[in-house]
């Protein structure tokens, strides 16, 4: 059996993640760290995991686990790896974004994989660092990647996406509440949003003389889960 620690345990990232390891044959969880629920039922905050789980929150940590993911908030994952020392054995899967350009890829002796399946999946085999992509980069990236492979994007490709509340995080915010997203729909963050870095990045990798703008328009919709995306060519 695979033995997996979980850090950060009490967001929306890692209440999937859990969901999707009880249920693997060969995982077991080790440990669900969080500082701030340490000591109550798993359940208690991920209430959708009541009565399939008995696991608690806790605040020690195993270093010798065959695998760790990292459920932080962005920029908080290399800041835990630096006080945090981990067995050389031990696979490293980080969920933020600290990891995924190449210029931050390398976190002492280890190179993280950028860790989109569709696009490298025998790197990912034998990597023992992975970042995981964004959840806007992996829609947009499924729908372009495939030209880039053929060389065939040569004028700025157009994206409009939505997501639901849940891609905020836990955290509140005026733009999360119910009265703010119930029957509305908003942009945000125009061109500029954090994950066309890692989209620019697979692009050129995939087709070097991709020079074009993707113009990412993203938006807020009024449901709580999943993203729809329209990639323009």
């Amino acid at each position: 059996m695979i033995k997996a620690g979980i850090i950060g345990g009490a967001g929306y990232t890692a209440g999937e993640l859990i969901r999707l390891l009880i249920h693997h044959d060969e995982v077991v969880i080790d440990f669900i760290y969080s500082t701030s629920n340490a000591g109550n039922a798993v359940s208690d905050v991920h209430q959708d995991l009541l009565g399939t789980t008995d696991l608690v929150f806790t605040n020690q940590l195993n270093n010798n686990v065959d695998v760790l993911f990292l459920c932080l908030g962005h920029g908080n994952s290399k800041s835990f790896l630096e006080k945090h020392q981990f067995s050389t054995n031990t696979k490293i899967i980080d969920l933020s974004n600290d990891f995924r350009l190449i210029e931050y890829a390398r976190f002492r002796e280890s190179e993280f994989t950028y860790g989109l399946c569709e696009y490298q999946k025998e790197e990912i085999k034998k990597a023992t660092h992975v970042a995981n992509p964004g959840c806007f980069a992996t829609a947009i990236q499924l729908a372009i990647l495939p030209l880039a492979v053929q060389q065939l994007i040569k004028e700025d490709v157009h994206v409009n996406a939505v997501t639901g509340a849940t891609g905020a995080g836990t955290s509140l915010s005026p733009t999360t509440h119910f009265t703010w997203r119930d029957n509305n729909f908003s942009h945000y963050k125009a061109f500029t949003h954090q994950h066309l870095g890692e989209i620019n990045q697979t692009l050129k990798q995939s087709q070097q003389d991709f020079n074009s703008n993707v113009l990412f328009v993203p938006n807020r919709g009024d449901f709580s889960r999943g993203i729809f995306c329209d990639s323009l060519y």
